[in-house]
């Protein structure tokens, strides 16, 4: 029966002498004047295993010996010289005789090397095709081991806090309001169908309602969106709820599950509690509701500076209701015309006409297209507000407020990489800026609905002062809604609910103008619910993929998750999606042509 010892980590230097049994991968073979090296490899590590071709036991096999195959060896430990001692390796003072060998598998070449450092280079597409050999990597499995570690950190936590783990269903019904919903046609229901559940929002909103106060579970959330390196249709949240609770209790309650995953996982000890920091701030000084701030870069407003500036664009553009806005990439006056003309694109990608800038040289002569309609008082504030020195280059938005800071905001973010390329601006990977962001407009205008939108999701409560301005100015009232930023990704978000019937169907109907029959067919249970004593309740979700990448500080959550999706939605693996055959179809009262017209 197969068994072995020890793993492949576990020998030491006082193991000299013992006879053990290992398992594992061929990591590397190595042939010595007739003597065969192999590291032999499993989940914990590598040890060395000598083979000697003169052993009657292992003569016959060796040569059958490949990269990769899976080999069972038992033998005696022996140390190693100390010209052979390799210290990269916790088993490096050792290594095994082999006496015995049995080749369980033979593997085929693998179409890449399994190194780390070669394999990053390799194309993704291929690497996914071979999924299970990708993962087999250090690093990949290292990803999994962190995530596994978080989740249970998580587990742990919040089972101390009391809550309880629920699963909620993954098929639900369709609530068009979000991202574009996966649907699942119902066999037992012809012509009806099933969403897959983009977050379990409603479940959790009616368990509180039923009295379970205190819930969470680690949610597979589905969506049908374009995918980028943050994103991906199914993904994992960290979900809870909790009942008789307001903002500042869930503030130090993720405040204190983020400082055990952390402890945990990277044994890193982040402070709390979190700086908190107003949605408007965060779009006046960073240009977006999920700053990075690792680096200063602030942008600040010029719009008195230029209300009656010579310059009409500025001028005319304050006039008409906008801003004038400006930040110095200090440093960054060699930016090349390739580099310049980038971020311009950029500027222009998001609504901007151009991108307008004023080059400081280590001279210290300003020089810019703009300059000649500068005031020199104007001039004198930009210097002072910006602190502009020698080889600066300060870049200008002029717009509507919110088309102005997300330009300025990311054209930060792209200026903050090339100095950060050219070493002039530290962003350290294992620094953690956490951050809250609170106080969001409740509503937004959607000119091309018409009508008003909820910036988070219609189930948001607004502070309470605020409630009396739905009727009169909806866009004035701030919602009880907070989200948490790590480094310039959000990594959560979530609100204080609405509990009152009354107040919901308000927002749903006179505020959203979401039209009766609608608010029935998809709410209808939920404002039922409420009034059966509905508690006052609020919750969040946790990207737990987003966490991990971040822990494990990798670039795409792709990385950090077993069996991900391409950019185009596929999993290259096992070629899903497929078709369907015209049986599975029939089951669902479908018929073939129906899907060709």
């Amino acid at each position: 029966m197969m068994k072995r010892t020890h793993t492949c980590n576990a020998l030491r230097k006082n193991d000299v002498g013992k006879s053990v049994t290992l398992i594992g991968w061929v990591d590397t073979l190595r042939d010595h004047g007739g003597i065969q090296f192999v590291d032999l490899r499993d989940r914990t590590g590598l040890t060395q295993v000598v083979f000697d071709p003169q052993h009657a036991a292992l003569k016959e096999d060796l040569h059958h010996l490949r990269h990769e195959s899976v080999i069972e060896i038992s033998g005696t430990v022996s140390a190693r010289g100390e010209a052979e001692t390799n210290s990269k390796l916790p088993t490096g003072e050792i290594e095994v005789s082999a006496e015995s060998l049995i080749i369980h598998n033979t593997s085929e070449t693998p179409p890449f090397p399994l190194d780390d450092e070669k394999t990053d280079k390799v194309n993704e597409d291929l690497r996914l095709h071979y999924r299970y050999l990708d993962l087999r990597r250090p690093s990949m499995y290292n990803n999994l081991f962190v995530r596994s570690k978080a989740s249970k950190a998580t587990r742990d936590f919040l089972d101390e806090q009391e809550f309880l783990e629920i699963e909620t269903p993954c098929l639900f019904k369709s609530t068009p309001e979000g991202a574009r919903e996966f649907l699942v046609p119902s066999r037992l229901n012809p012509g009806k169908f099933y969403a897959l559940a983009q977050s379990p929002q409603q479940y959790k909103q009616m368990l509180m309602v039923a009295g379970v106060e205190r819930y969470y579970q680690l949610a597979r959330c589905f969506r049908d969106e374009d995918l980028r390196a943050d994103r991906q249709p199914e993904f994992t949240q960290i979900d809870l709820e909790m009942s008789f609770i307001d903002r500042e209790d869930m503030y130090e309650l993720i405040e204190g599950l983020l400082k055990r995953i952390w402890k945990d996982c990277l044994n890193v000890d982040i402070p709390t509690p979190f700086p908190r920091m107003s949605f408007e701030d965060a779009m006046n000084q960073y240009g977006v509701d999920k700053p990075d701030t690792r680096f200063d870069l602030k942008i600040e407003d010029f719009s008195d500076c230029f209300k009656k500036s010579g310059f009409k664009v500025f001028q005319g553009t304050i006039a008409s209701g906008g801003v004038v806005k400006a930040f110095n990439a200090k440093g960054l006056s060699d930016a090349t015309q390739g580099e310049m003309r980038e971020l311009e694109n950029t500027a222009k990608s998001l609504g901007a006409k151009g991108l307008a800038f004023i080059r400081i040289t280590e001279e210290g002569e300003w020089k810019s297209p703009i300059l000649k309609f500068f005031s020199e008082e104007e001039k004198a504030e930009l210097q002072e507000r910006l602190n502009i020195e020698n080889g600066d280059l300060v870049f200008f938005g002029a717009a509507e407020w919110d088309r102005t800071c997300a330009i300025l905001g990311r054209i930060r973010l792209e200026a903050a990489q090339l100095l950060k390329k050219r070493g002039r601006l530290s962003i350290p990977d294992d620094q953690y800026n956490f951050l809250w962001v609170i106080e969001f407009p409740l509503m937004l205008f959607d000119e091309e609905e018409g009508r008003y939108m909820a910036t988070h999701h219609p189930f948001t409560s607004p502070v309470p002062e605020d409630i009396e301005l739905l009727d009169s100015d909806p866009k004035a009232v701030r919602g009880q809604h907070y989200d948490c930023v790590l480094n310039g990704m959000e990594i959560g978000g979530g609100s204080i609910r609405i509990h009152q019937p009354a107040l919901q169907k308000k927002v749903f109907e006179d505020i959203l103008k979401i039209p009766v029959d609608i608010v029935e067919e998809r709410f209808g249970y939920m404002l039922k619910s409420f009034k059966y004593g509905a508690p006052p309740h609020g919750g969040i979700a946790l990207g737990l993929d987003r966490i991990v990448s971040i822990l494990t500080n990798r670039p795409y959550i792709r990385d950090v998750i077993a069996f991900p999706k391409t950019q185009r939605g596929q999993d290259l693996m096992n070629d899903a999606p497929s078709t369907a055959t015209p049986a599975q179809l029939r089951a669902l009262h479908i018929e073939v042509n129906d899907l060709e017209d």
